[in-house]
């Protein structure tokens, strides 16, 4: 993401775009010496659509492969599969901090295994369990407060999502020494509020940074000395069913459960407390489950014919697309005149790619425009909308389920009688317009 980039970039004293540049999704720093590419793995599929050699790159670093993102595993079947058969000089490199190198290493036909032995400071396990009826974000406040009375430095507390952060911010709202402050940290936050949640804490301050798995690695917050970890993170699932995809709340895994306890001893002895007991630490899964075994497979369905493969078996995958959910995909591309009868790609199906966002949406924006220009202008506020994650939030329950209201909201200011009891996200809602303009 652009702020791994940008770290990274303060740490060489460069700016963006010299030696380092990055793209993301509605974003590009690019200059004329760059010699290193930060990319999304998503960027990095639209790149071989349009240049499956990928000339001028000489090594890719696929870093953080451990979390199993479909995009992660999409892109290094393509790159040892497609560019492969066009390239032999391509260097890739894969990095993890917990996954089974082995695996990965036969799957790049032998390629060699070096492992860095990382180096940290002790970390105190500790394990405090939910009572009965006590509700996580309850139980997490009470923890918080009870851990600034008893230990020094700042605290990192994870949580399952957006709105947990925000009941807990809530719970802790003025009931914190004065030399502690709150930050929250998660992915769809503005970059300058990302920033100030990773920078040191002021001399004579202590922090407390709420953050979602977003904090578990690549990033060191300074001065972090205690990780107080609820055991939940949320994920997507995906039904080949119904054909939908929904965020379910799971326990995280063993591999998760080290992570976010190492993220207390990276720059001194630590502690990492744990809101589960040592019978659940016992049976929490090793490592985390491959999305890619879980998820919507229609994107990836329409990658692969952007590059004239039909049967997922002609590419190496470290696990292979569920044949249900692959087929699932495939008759939906179909259907929405994607692909034809063979499961080649159609022009209708190379306009769909140019748009960059989900299948149904891309072709509910190209039937849209082939309408009138009022159709089209409705039709991206729906899409933003359903592509980015809910612009309101409940007051006391959860927010209506009402797609014109939310429409409503985007074209037109609301005040808070009208949004039936819910609370506007101004961050979501800034997101969605920027996707707009």
């Amino acid at each position: 993401s652009s702020d791994v980039c940008s770290s990274d970039l303060r740490e060489r004293g460069e700016a963006v775009g010299a030696t380092s540049r990055f793209r993301v999704r509605g974003e590009s720093r690019v200059g004329p010496t760059t010699r290193i590419e930060v990319v999304t793995e998503g960027i990095l599929t639209r790149m071989l659509h349009h240049a499956p050699s990928l000339d001028g790159i000489g090594t890719i670093i696929f870093a953080a492969f451990h979390e199993r993102s479909l995009l992660a595993d999409t892109g290094l079947a393509l790159v040892l599969g497609a560019t492969g058969i066009l390239r032999d000089d391509l260097r890739v490199l894969v990095m993890s901090a917990t996954l089974d190198g082995a695996a990965v290493a036969a799957l790049m036909h032998d390629a060699p295994v070096i492992e860095s032995v990382g180096r940290s400071w002790p970390v105190e396990t500790r394990f405090t369990p939910l009572a009965t009826g006590t509700s996580i974000e309850s139980h997490l406040a009470a923890v918080v407060r009870d851990t600034l009375s008893r230990e020094t430095g700042s605290l990192l507390v994870f949580l399952p999502g957006a709105g947990e952060i925000r009941r807990v911010a809530s719970l802790l709202a003025d009931r914190l020494p004065d030399d502690v402050t709150v930050h929250a940290l998660h992915g769809t936050l503005p970059a300058a509020e990302q920033d100030a949640a990773i920078a040191p804490a002021p001399a004579g301050k202590r922090k407390v940074v709420l953050a979602t798995n977003v904090a578990e690695t690549s990033l060191t917050i300074d001065g972090i000395r205690v990780v107080i970890d609820s055991g939940y993170e949320r994920i997507p699932r995906f039904s080949p069913r119904n054909g939908m995809t929904r965020l379910e709340t799971t326990r995280i895994t063993r591999a998760s459960a080290d992570q976010r306890s190492g993220r207390a001893g990276r720059t001194g002895p630590g502690v990492a407390i744990r809101c589960w007991s040592h019978v659940e630490d016992a049976a929490l899964a090793p490592t985390p489950r491959a999305e890619i075994l879980d998820a919507d497979l229609a994107p990836l369905v329409l990658d692969l014919a952007a590059l004239d493969f039909i049967d997922p078996a002609e590419l190496p995958w470290l696990d292979p697309p569920p044949a249900a959910a692959f087929a699932v995909g495939l008759e939906l591309l179909q259907q929405l005149g994607a692909l034809d009868a063979a499961g080649r790609l159609t022009s209708h199906g190379r306009a769909m790619l140019r748009h960059g966002t989900q299948p149904r949406l891309a072709h509910l924006l190209i039937c849209a425009e082939a309408d009138s220009p009022a159709t089209l202008q409705r039709a991206g506020v729906i899409a933003a909308l359903l592509d980015e994650r809910d612009i309101l939030r409940g007051v006391g329950a959860a927010p209506p389920v009402d797609l014109e209201l939310r429409v409503d909201a985007v074209e037109r200011q609301l005040d808070h009688a009208m949004l039936a009891g819910a609370e506007i996200d101004r961050g979501a809602l800034a997101r969605v317009r920027e996707r707009l303009s």
